[in-house]
């Protein structure tokens, strides 16, 4: 039996913080990419972020930023329609991450993953979509419980 490859969108601070820590829940999940476990998406938005983010914070960094999205095959979703970015809004009212979740929304996956507090984890009860949403330790714990169904 083959199990599903889980779909997985990253917000900006997943991935920063995948560039910055390479022993966190954020580089486990593109390690967990790399090796076939996962599908990693992110939408151009997000990929203008972290580019921005990591020049901003740790310029040095930015070879790293290439690297991990090359290793885990970490895809790109086409841009929101107009629709989904109303969608989006409807949930959060900051309209950056609006766009980003709009993003999310387009790109269609089982796991919206992010470390923003504010604006999706406290909202995460309200948000009702077709996916789920958390942090890197909520996927982790979550595909642990997944295994040890097997």
């Amino acid at each position: 039996m083959t199990q599903k490859r889980l779909r997985v969108f990253l917000d900006t601070s997943v991935v920063f913080a995948a560039v910055l820590s390479p022993s966190g829940g954020s580089r486990k999940l593109f390690r967990l990419a790399e090796i076939g476990i996962l599908r990693l998406v992110v939408g151009a938005i997000v990929l203008r972020e972290c580019d921005e983010v990591v020049r901003l914070k740790k310029p040095s960094s930015a070879p790293q930023l290439a690297q991990l999205l090359a290793a885990s095959r970490t895809e790109t979703s086409p841009a929101p329609s107009t629709r989904q970015i109303r969608t989006a809004k409807s949930y959060v009212h900051y309209s950056p991450d609006a766009y980003v979740l709009a993003e999310a929304i387009q790109a269609g996956p089982d796991w919206f993953v992010t470390h923003d507090k504010e604006h999706f984890l406290k909202q995460r009860g309200k948000i009702t979509l077709p996916f789920e949403i958390g942090t890197p330790g909520d996927l982790i714990q979550s595909l642990k419980a997944d295994f040890t169904l097997l």
